[in-house]
């Protein structure tokens, strides 16, 4: 589990050019883009479980680690493959009572224009009582890395057949913009993924802002350190 703590780090002295690249122990980004020190605690009920491909090494723009340590109840692993829901957690849990960001090609607004959270079944159509088939989640799952490497995460675990999957319908294109292409003009970064899900399972709003808060801050910290960075495409 990603170490946490109760009050967010203390704003320390500005880090040395010689510093700048060296890694925060809490974040794993370079002190450049580290913004730990606004990092607001949420505690949330509706459990978030992160799991990270190995060779995802967006170390400086990926958001997983970031994610998780906004939340009191998150969980963030690395790897390819894992028995069983209940084996990750290391505790007895159904894993029909969770639910998985759904990789496959439907989209929310084809579904259910206005909607934005979607359960859709095996055949990636839209359930009957969507309300009745959001109420009484314990867990969300999100697979961080790269499309492909999402999608390798999602055929090495046959338990995730078993989750509820759900699409998003965001209103906005990620806020990666022209940092970040993706390969699907409703892709969004694991934070943006997160925000919505909890704010929306959760009915706090605040959630959302508070993540989107800390995204622009590292946005903002990539940009004024890497003015001249490429746009990196997402396969």
């Amino acid at each position: 589990m990603v170490a946490m703590t109760d009050q967010p780090a203390a704003e320390g002295p500005p880090a040395s050019p010689a510093d700048q690249n060296a890694e925060c122990p809490r974040c794993h980004k370079p002190q450049a883009l580290c913004v730990c020190a606004g990092i607001a605690r949420i505690d949330n009920t509706v459990s978030l479980l992160i799991l990270q491909h190995p060779q995802e090494q967006d170390r400086e723009l990926g958001t997983a680690r970031l994610t998780a340590l906004h939340f009191a109840n998150a969980l963030l692993k690395v790897g390819l493959s894992w028995p069983s829901l209940t084996k990750i957690l290391g505790r007895p849990t159904d894993p029909q009572r969770w639910a998985i960001l759904y990789l496959g090609s439907v989209r929310a607004a084809a579904l259910l224009p206005g909607r934005d959270i979607v359960v859709v079944n095996k055949n990636g159509n839209a359930l009957d009582h969507q309300d009745s088939a959001l109420r009484g989640i314990e867990g969300i799952i999100l697979l961080d890395g790269t499309w492909s490497q999402a999608k390798a995460l999602w055929w090495r675990n046959a338990w995730m057949l078993k989750c509820k999957r759900v699409v998003l319908g965001p209103k906005r294109p990620s806020r990666y913009g022209k940092l970040r292409r993706e390969p699907r003009a409703d892709g969004l970064a694991t934070i943006e993924a997160a925000a919505m899900l909890l704010a929306r399972l959760e009915r706090k709003p605040e959630i959302e802002s508070t993540l989107s808060a800390s995204f622009e801050r590292l946005l903002a910290r990539y940009r004024a350190t890497r003015p001249v960075a490429r746009a990196r495409r997402r396969r």
